[in-house]
């Protein structure tokens, strides 16, 4: 007999919380995957601009792969090393991962702080590692301020709530923004647990520069508020001015390093999205124990660890591919902004990240989220692009868009430009 659990009641209230599966962006990716755009196979289909993958760089990792084969256990190169690889390892992960990631972390903030390889603790992706740091620092209703707009979802039970950033200074974080959220949390009752950003900005591709990073780490010092800071697109940076990281800000500005938390990745640096290999550093000893214990659920696996430590220690090859990495980015942002202005369309000046925040704000029929939604159902069913509306970033003004380009070829991308071409000249009006 088959039985199915079809009363919610019967699950566990975690279970039945939103995961985040109703917003745009995972709503969009299911439109995306039953009819994705093919050059000669389905040149009709959607393009996927929605994912903050960096493609660009695929190659130079399969041309060093092919140089080094016994980075992999895969490999009959490097299968004499299978059954070290197979067993359990060390929870704390394998020191010679950690210290090249405690390399690369130096290497891509220019040299400028050292991190300690014994502080790293490795989780499965960024979003799994700010989450473990989340159950260490807050308890469920507690809440941490964040910048608008943003992007960021979890499972804690922490609250996010919205420091309020306008277009009308570019999205910057004040001081005055900061304290006012401050205050509405506290008149609400809402206890403040710490301070989030995500930097370069995820939407914006806007690196956080070092005037603002210290009135930030000034704010959660006189607070005494937790500070953590995903730099997960440290290495995207492809023009001035340059990345900043919080680590730089602390050597500077007297604070409690016990509040500081750093989150990195090798996603967007090093294009290795599915490899999901998130980092937490954290300058708060007790937090660092926690968190070594928490990540026994989330561990790297032990192959994914040993190709990471290979690969980056060749130090050669990484500060090749760091030099290349960021010229592709700014060659592909570069053509992809000179085709949105021929149609007529700008986008927030950036510097950094894989995405453009587009401003469609002429293109709706009237300054609401509502028109804001039937311009992304029209961008999506008629122009076949997959984009994200700023809605899915709390964004406070309608008509933004988060839109990538560099999850395709440049083949690709000349028919999205025009594509977006078509639909700066269209009559919206027709459309539902």
């Amino acid at each position: 007999m088959e039985f199915k659990c079809e009363n919610r009641q019967l699950l566990s209230k975690i279970a039945n919380t939103d995961h985040g599966e109703s917003s745009p962006y995972f709503r969009v990716k299911q439109v995306h995957d039953s009819d994705p755009f093919h050059p000669t196979k389905n040149p009709n289909g959607i393009i996927q601009m929605a994912v903050a993958e960096n493609k660009l760089t695929y190659e130079l990792i399969a041309e060093w792969i092919k140089k080094n084969p016994g980075a992999s256990v895969c490999s009959p190169e490097g299968a004499d090393n299978f059954k070290n690889i197979a067993a359990f390892q060390d929870f704390h992960g394998l020191p010679e991962f950690r210290h090249g990631v405690a390399k690369i972390m130096k290497k891509v903030r220019g040299g400028k702080v050292n991190f300690d390889p014994d502080r790293i603790v490795m989780a499965g992706g960024v979003r799994g590692a700010m989450e473990m740091v989340m159950f260490c620092l807050a308890d469920p209703g507690d809440a941490f301020l964040v910048p608008s707009p943003w992007f960021l979802k979890w499972r804690t039970g922490v609250q996010l709530f919205p420091v309020v950033c306008e277009s009308s200074n570019n999205f910057q974080i004040t001081r005055e923004a900061l304290e006012e959220a401050y205050e509405n949390a506290q008149k609400a009752n809402i206890k403040v647990k710490g301070l989030v950003i995500t930097n370069p900005s995820n939407p914006l591709g806007v690196t956080v520069d070092r005037a603002t990073l210290t009135t930030l780490v000034t704010f959660i010092n006189d607070k005494q508020i937790h500070f953590l800071c995903d730099e997960v697109y440290a290495a995207t940076v492809f023009r001035s001015p340059e990345f900043v990281s919080v680590s730089e800000i602390i050597e500077e500005v007297e604070c409690n390093r016990n509040l500081i938390h750093v989150l990195y990745g090798l996603a967007k640096d090093l294009g290795l999205s599915g490899f999901r290999v998130g980092i937490v550093y954290s300058y708060n000893d007790t937090v660092m124990n926690l968190c070594r214990k928490m990540s026994t659920a989330c561990l790297v696996s032990s192959q994914t660890q040993y190709f990471i430590a290979s690969m980056l220690s060749d130090e050669e090859f990484i500060d090749k591919f760091l030099s290349e990495s960021a010229t592709r980015l700014k060659k592909r942002h570069d053509t992809f902004i000179k085709g949105l202005e021929k149609a007529g369309i700008k986008c927030l000046e950036s510097n950094g990240a894989v995405y453009c925040w587009m401003d469609l704000r002429h293109l709706l029929t009237e300054p609401t989220f509502e028109a804001e939604t039937r311009l992304w159902k029209t961008i999506i069913n008629v122009f076949k692009l997959n984009v994200l509306p700023g809605s899915t970033f709390h964004c406070n003004e309608p008509g933004w868009f988060r839109i990538s380009f560099a999850s395709m070829d440049e083949e690709t991308l000349q028919v999205a430009l025009r594509r977006i071409h078509l639909l700066a000249g269209v009559n919206l009006n027709g459309y539902a």
